[in-house]
């Protein structure tokens, strides 16, 4: 099995801070399995800052709005 992780985050700081602080949550995420026992070629990890929200409402969320777009999520590329 081959896992690919997206990371995101909310729309709170500029782009540029939000999308290293993405790349940091993907490879932190990354590292976390791999620590548990999954080998490191078969997971790998990036960040996309606040480009793909799951409640896109920009300016105006709620704090539970900005929490749902603050994740990591798991994709299987490959079984």
């Amino acid at each position: 099995m081959e896992i690919y992780v997206e990371s995101h985050t909310d729309s709170r700081g500029n782009l540029e801070y939000n999308l290293d602080l993405s790349e940091r949550r993907a490879q932190s995420t990354v590292q976390y399995v791999i620590s548990k026992g999954i080998e490191e070629s078969k997971i790998s990890g990036e960040g996309f800052g606040e480009s793909k929200p799951v409640i896109n409402c920009g300016e105006n969320c709620s704090d539970e709005e900005y929490q749902k777009n603050r994740r990591s999520e798991f994709i299987i590329v490959k079984r």
